[in-house]
């Protein structure tokens, strides 16, 4: 298991990277549309993990209402696996509750899911599992 990135929720991608990019000098490499999730991610690696910008292009997405609930800021920690499904029961196993009864796979292979922040005292986590490389 690693860290894979934190998610931090924003409500202006641009002025977010301005302080992320310029402030702190972290490289941003690459910035996604997610038109599934309603969200413009820019990604930025810091050693092997990244920082993640959630910026909503959408009014009926969780992190518009999430924005609206607890201001910018941490989103959630996303922690990598190597089988998700085992993560997952284990988690269920020891009273855990998740928001995905079965992961979601992404374009490019990648399993995810997360977990409820009423199971792991106020944070969400998201699991992710990446497809094997060539």
């Amino acid at each position: 298991m690693r860290l894979d990135h934190l998610a931090i929720a924003v409500p202006d991608l641009d002025a977010a990277l301005a302080f992320y990019r310029d402030g702190l000098g972290l490289t941003c490499a690459r910035v996604e549309d997610v038109e599934r999730e309603g969200v413009r991610i820019a990604f930025l690696p810091v050693g092997e993990s990244e920082i993640e910008l959630l910026q909503p292009t959408r009014q009926d997405t969780g992190i518009v209402k999430w924005l609206a609930k607890h201001g910018p800021g941490m989103h959630h920690v996303c922690l990598e696996v190597g089988d998700i499904q085992a993560a997952m029961a284990r988690i269920q196993r020891a009273g855990g509750e998740m928001i995905n009864p079965e992961p979601v796979r992404r374009p490019e292979g990648t399993l995810y899911a997360f977990v409820h922040p009423r199971s792991t005292g106020g944070v969400l986590i998201e699991l992710y599992q990446r497809p094997p490389q060539p």
